[in-house]
């Protein structure tokens, strides 16, 4: 199950915060801050996809994520590959390396983190 751009800001602070009460997400917010009932609403669509959860602190909620940043990236990453190159890690590495602007640093340091990567696996 994924995320919505919105839900996905307010798991960036969570994930950021490790837990938070709603007035400390709101602010964590930019100006225009968005209203506390359609946070609540956020708050809530996620708590129901798993991605969330709270303990009660009198009347008040602290949330925390239920799911780690690292294995929402990575899932999405794979997603990616999967629906956008035809499940092939290396076009999605051929894709990257010619469509991003590297430049030489960045793909040497690319390209030995691959090297390490290789010689974990042998």
């Amino acid at each position: 199950m994924q995320l919505s751009k919105t839900e996905e800001q307010v798991m960036q602070y969570l994930w950021k915060l490790k837990k938070a009460f709603m007035k400390d997400l709101l602010a964590e917010f930019p100006e225009p801050k968005p209203a506390t009932t359609t946070v609540a609403t956020l708050l809530k669509r996620m708590k129901d996809k798993g991605f969330v959860d709270y303990t009660l602190d009198g009347k008040s909620r602290e949330y925390f994520p239920l799911v780690k940043k690292s294995d929402y990236f990575s899932k999405h990453v794979n997603g990616l590959i999967k629906n956008f190159f035809n499940n092939s890690a290396s076009q999605f590495a051929s894709f990257f390396t010619e469509k991003t602007d590297l430049s030489v640093s960045e793909l040497e340091d690319l390209k030995k983190i691959i090297d390490q990567q290789i010689k974990k696996q042998q």
